[in-house]
């Protein structure tokens, strides 16, 4: 039995692990989706701003952003405060066979959860991108990865007042994706659109990305990192419901982006007359996003229904958005914020224990807490440190204003 014990527990701690390192890996899919989707002269700076803000997301979550999430009474509105991650499971502790014994190891649960952190800092940084300034960025990330997204989490996954309440969101449609958009949108409210987005008469002026094959490639990416996000949440594999519950998750994942292509291509087509590739991409995170809140309980058919509604309204976001005249260069917030409204809301109509009251207090609660929070540090920041660069560093470029060095060098050599 204690063989038994040890051996269903380091399987669930490897899964844990493995499905952290996939999640890890959609880092990689958001440096190259954003990375294709601005001006080459931005390249360099927002590749930087990807590597350092998942550095400053792991650093400021072991410091007290896991502490503040997890190490709360249930029930609660306030956090404790304290430092560092705690100690691991003991292997008395893993052998006693008692019913709550430990099934994974808290360090994997940890850098489960860390890279979620960087995740929703991921989204900021593609909505804010071509015009701010690298260092107010990386301050607002030390705040959104230690403090903000820790005190929602806190409430939901970390058994705080929402889940008390009954707020279901199985891997983060609203925890995680919702909030990080919440971020972004104050972002973006406060630093102003790009020069040349909008024209006084309302017009609307595309900006097109430099790179699309690398904005594709990233996608991809983002499509097989999404597997461990979503998969990952299961918590365990080690019997033959876990096992089947996996396996279901990983089905509804994938048929839920399928939609999401279909759906935002179509629509796209009928339209604009054109197959927006751009389109296809947020099509295919909306339906990720759309079914992440609960990938478990729906058929496979019906995920694919929920990513194609989510596929459907990322178009809408992104033209609405650009009306309201808010400059989100990736379409983050469309993908992440209102794709994944739309994610929390559909969960009661798969899962009979979750309800809509309880997901919409969920949703209020979460983008109230994040966008006030986030709004509060970005004016702060912009009056001690300014968040904006210059117009001539934005017409030059931001990569040699913030780096030093281009992406692209030879697209700009000078005799």
């Amino acid at each position: 039995m204690t063989e038994l014990a040890e051996l269903t527990y380091a399987l669930d701690t490897f899964y844990f692990l493995i499905c952290g390192v996939l999640v890890m890996w959609m880092a990689a899919g958001f440096s190259m989706l954003e990375a294709g989707m601005v001006r080459s002269k931005n390249t360099a700076e927002i590749l930087t701003k990807n590597i350092a803000l998942f550095a400053v997301a792991c650093t400021m979550y072991l410091l007290v952003g896991y502490y503040i999430m997890y190490s709360s009474a249930g029930g609660g509105f306030l956090p404790n405060l304290g430092f560092l991650i705690g100690g691991e499971n003991t292997l008395d502790a893993i052998t006693s066979g008692d019913e709550d014994a430990p099934y994974y190891s808290m360090r994997s649960d940890f850098f489960f959860q860390v890279v979620f952190v960087a995740t929703a800092m991921s989204i900021v940084s593609g909505a804010v991108a071509e015009r701010m300034k690298l260092w107010a960025f990386l301050a607002f990330a030390v705040v959104m990865t230690g403090v903000i997204y820790p005190i929602s989490g806190y409430w939901t996954w970390g058994e705080g007042w929402l889940d008390a309440l009954g707020y279901s969101d199985y891997a983060g449609s609203g925890i995680v994706h919702m909030a990080g958009a919440s971020a972004a949108l104050a972002g973006v409210l406060v630093l102003g659109p790009r020069k040349g987005k909008y024209g006084k008469d309302g017009a609307i002026y595309a900006i097109p990305g430099a790179n699309l094959p690398l904005a594709t490639l990233g996608t991809f990416i983002l499509w097989m990192g999404w597997f461990g996000f979503n998969g990952g949440s299961e918590l365990k594999i080690s019997d033959g419901i876990s096992a089947n519950n996996v396996a279901q998750v990983f089905v509804n994942t994938n048929a839920a982006a399928a939609g999401g292509v279909i759906a935002a291509l179509v629509l796209a087509k009928l339209w604009f007359r054109k197959a927006d590739l751009t389109m296809a991409l947020n099509g295919a995170l909306a339906g990720l996003v759309a079914i992440t809140a609960e990938p478990l309980a729906p058929t496979a058919l019906g995920a694919t229904l929920i990513g194609a509604v989510g596929g459907a309204i990322v178009v809408a976001a992104i033209v609405s958005l650009d009306k309201l005249k808010l400059d989100d260069p990736v379409g983050a917030i469309s993908v992440h914020g209102v794709v994944g409204i739309w994610g929390v809301l559909v969960v009661p109509l798969s899962n009979a224990d979750a309800t809509f009251g309880a997901q919409i207090i969920g949703i209020l609660g979460i983008f109230a807490w994040v966008f006030g929070a986030s709004l509060a540090v970005w004016l702060v920041l912009k009056a001690i440190m300014g968040i904006r660069v210059s117009e001539e560093e934005e017409y030059e470029g931001v990569d040699i204003a913030e780096c030093g060095l281009e992406a692209y060098p030879e697209f700009n050599a000078k005799k």
